[in-house]
């Protein structure tokens, strides 16, 4: 059964995004119901890695939706490839390399992230 999302089929290199508790989540779906995404923080404060998921635990059980990236740099197969490069790093940043971040630069080769400017939390901290 492929996957499906509001009865779109998911291809691979579509970035996902579901909600968490007060921001939103991203990651790049892969293909096989799987999922690659940045972890953030786990046991505490250290750093989780980038890694390869389930669907079902990308979502814990949110909605989740395709984000549409009608200008990407890559192609998906490039998407795939350059989000498999970085499995295993563990440089998680809140504000400099977080899940967004790592989505964005599979997709368009630049790490950014809206949440962060949104929020101004580069320029609270002077990252």
């Amino acid at each position: 059964m492929e996957a499906e999302v509001n009865g779109e089929k998911l291809r691979p290199g579509d970035h996902l995004v579901t909600s968490r508790f007060g921001f939103t989540h991203h990651g790049i779906y892969v293909g096989r119901w799987q999922v690659i995404h940045y972890a953030r923080l786990s046991d505490g404060l250290k750093s989780g890695p980038v890694e390869l998921i389930s669907f079902a635990e990308f979502t814990r059980g949110e909605a989740v939706r395709v984000r549409a990236e009608n200008d990407a740099r890559y192609t998906r197969a490039e998407i795939v490839g350059r989000s498999l490069t970085r499995l295993g790093e563990s440089r998680y940043s809140i504000s400099t390399n977080n899940c967004e971040h790592f989505v964005n630069w599979c997709v368009n080769g630049e790490s950014r992230s809206a949440q962060v400017r949104t929020a101004g939390l580069s320029t609270l901290f002077g990252w």
